[in-house]
């Protein structure tokens, strides 16, 4: 009797170095130009998931030798109040790409925000001509999760086209972009959310599967068919993401864990897409 085939572990680490790599050659050549690429990261409020990821994000950049600027607004800020700070960011030529963390209180409007930053430092692929660049093939700067999915994928070599994808979850800035990047790939894709009937059922039918719910464990090993490559872009307290890793790791065919799978390959998209915008721009004064 053959044993069951070990499923492939979806290692980050390595991906995310990948992808950085190429850019040392690239910040040196800015710096001999006098430019030191810049990300401006904007945090509202106190939300302290919010904050060690936008630490995590600062501290990336220092060890790539990019600049990072952190802009932390109280609480109570209005809408108004910060689109003017972004606003002051997209003037501001040292700056090459914004990043506002997601989620902004509850009273901002968060849509009217992403609107504000500039199509050519929006390197998170947040504002709708972002979405609408992606969603032709065209983005320079796609939604970095959605991308790093997609750079997972591409680096240990899993096929898309012509597979089914099952996506759970619809956020703009996850569920629907990395939809219509696997749909590019000529995939087929299913988009899965809160009203879908017989979702476990879907979800078994899929080749691959996105998770990106924020839901703790809520993909369960009933909901997976044998062998399907399983990507979870969720991050829970506790260190765990949307898939029960033990319950689904022996199912799948390709599996990234939580942490050190999609988290670290996020991270250096948003340092590419920094170090590309700031080439981008310098070549456009």
């Amino acid at each position: 009797m053959n044993a069951k085939k070990q499923p492939v572990i979806l290692n980050g680490l390595p991906v995310a170095e990948s992808l950085k790599e190429p850019l040392f050659s690239s910040i040196e050549k800015l710096a001999s130009r006098g430019i030191v690429p810049c990300l401006a990261t904007i945090l509202v409020g106190d939300d302290p998931s919010s904050a060690t990821y936008v630490k995590m994000k600062g501290n990336a950049c220092r060890r790539l030798g990019i600049d990072s600027k952190r802009i932390t607004l109280d609480t109570s800020t209005s809408t108004a109040a910060l689109i003017a700070v972004i606003e002051q960011l997209n003037n501001d030529p040292s700056i090459h790409g914004i990043l506002l963390q997601h989620p902004v209180p509850p009273h901002i409007d968060e849509r009217a925000a992403f609107e504000a930053i500039s199509i050519d430092k929006d390197v998170d692929g947040v504002t709708m001509m972002g979405f609408a660049q992606n969603a032709f093939g065209a983005a320079p700067y796609p939604s970095c999760t959605p991308a790093a999915i997609l750079a997972i994928l591409d680096y240990y070599q899993l096929k898309v086209e012509g597979k089914h994808a099952v996506v759970i979850g619809r956020s703009p800035i996850l569920g629907k972009p990395v939809s219509l990047m696997l749909l590019n790939r000529n995939a087929t894709v299913t988009i899965c959310h809160s009203k879908t009937e017989n979702l476990s059922d879907i979800v078994r039918s899929g080749d691959i599967v996105v998770a990106a719910v924020g839901r703790a464990k809520f993909v369960k090993a009933g909901w997976i068919k044998p062998g399907a490559v399983i990507l979870d872009a969720g991050y829970n307290a506790g260190n765990v993401g949307d898939v029960d890793y033990a319950e689904c790791e022996p199912i799948a065919g390709a599996i990234t864990p939580v942490p050190s799978g999609v988290g670290p390959v996020t991270i250096a998209a948003l340092l590419k897409h920094t170090v590309e915008a700031a080439e981008r721009l310098s070549m456009a004064r």
